[in-house]
This record gives C-alpha cells, structure tokens and sequence, in this order.
C-alpha cells in the first residue's frame, strides 16, 4: 500500500460519501510527496474536524507510514467539489 491508497483509506473511514473521495499524488520529488485529497462538500467538516484537529491527525499518521515506508516528506491538500 503506498501513500495515496493510506490516505484514502483513512479518508474514506470518515466520510460518509466514501465513493466520493479522491486522493491523487501531483507534483511529487524525491524529498517530498504532495497529496491532493478531494471530498464532498458536505464532508469537509467530516475530514476537517473542529480547528483542523482531524485533519492534522490525519497528517501525522500519513507522515508516520512514510517515515516507516518511503522516508519522504508529505503535505496534504484537502479540498471539496
């Protein structure tokens, strides 16, 4: 399982229009992973969470697998459609 498939999985055991949810890895270098991640509107606040708690609980466990697989930095864009 690589990055992209991890945050998805963690992604879509949030929200409830799982099928909606869309992680893409764009513009990746060597050092650095950029992940975009696409949910319904009406499950921003799902995946946010109250001051972005969610969300950053998020980021630490997605850091935590690359340090463990891929040892790359990762940032996380989180966006609704």
């Amino acid at each position: 399982m690589d990055i992209a498939q991890y945050t998805e999985f963690l992604v879509k055991s949030m929200a409830l229009e799982k099928d909606m949810v869309s992680v893409k890895e764009i513009g990746s270098t060597d050092e650095i992973c950029n992940l975009e991640v696409l949910v319904k509107e009406s499950d921003m606040g799902r995946v946010i969470g109250k001051n972005g708690k969610i969300s950053n609980s998020i980021r630490t466990l997605v850091q935590a697998y690359s340090y463990l697989h891929d040892k790359k930095k990762v940032k996380i864009n989180i966006e609704s459609f």
